[in-house]
C-alpha cells in the first residue's frame, strides 16, 4: 500500500500564497496519478487538481484555474499544488490522493472513487 503526508498549510490572507506538499512512500511503483481534493466543513470533498505519474499530464477543477497549480518530483515521490491569488472561499482540509488504478481519457482522476490512497489533510485558511 501507499502512505501520504500532506504538508504545508497555514493560515493566509486572502491574495496569498501557499505551496502544499505530499509526500508518497510504500508501494509507489503501482502508482498512476496523484491528485488534491478539498473539504470544507458541512461540504462534500471536491475535486482540486490531478498529475499522472508517467507524462505528467494535469487537470484542475475550473474554480482554481489559473490560481492553482499541481506538480510533481518524481525522484521525491511527491505531489505539490502551488497556491497563489487565495480567496476565502479556498478555505477547507486539503488532502491528498493516490490511486493504484490505470484509468484512460483525459478528465480520468477527477472523482474520489478513483483514488486508492488518502492522506489525513492539511488545513488551508485563508482571512479576507
Amino acid at each position: 500500500q501507499v502512505q501520504l503526508v500532506e504538508s504545508g498549510g497555514g493560515l493566509v490572507q486572502a491574495g496569498g500564497s501557499l505551496r502544499l506538499s505530499c509526500a508518497a512512500s510504500g508501494r509507489t511503483f503501482s502508482t498512476y496519478a496523484m491528485g488534491w481534493f478539498r473539504q470544507a466543513p458541512g461540504k462534500e470533498r471536491e475535486f482540486v487538481a490531478r498529475i499522472r505519474w508517467s507524462g505528467g499530464s494535469t487537470v484542475h477543477a475550473d474554480s482554481v484555474k489559473g490560481r492553482f497549480t499541481i506538480s510533481r518530483d518524481n525522484a521525491k515521490n511527491t505531489v505539490y499544488l502551488q497556491m497563489n491569488s487565495l480567496k476565502p472561499e479556498d478555505t477547507a482540509v486539503y488532502y491528498c490522493a493516490a490511486s493504484s488504478q490505470n484509468y484512460g481519457g483525459a478528465g480520468a482522476y477527477t472523482w474520489r472513487a478513483q483514488y486508492d490512497y488518502w492522506g489525513q489533510g492539511t488545513q488551508v485558511t485563508v482571512s479576507s
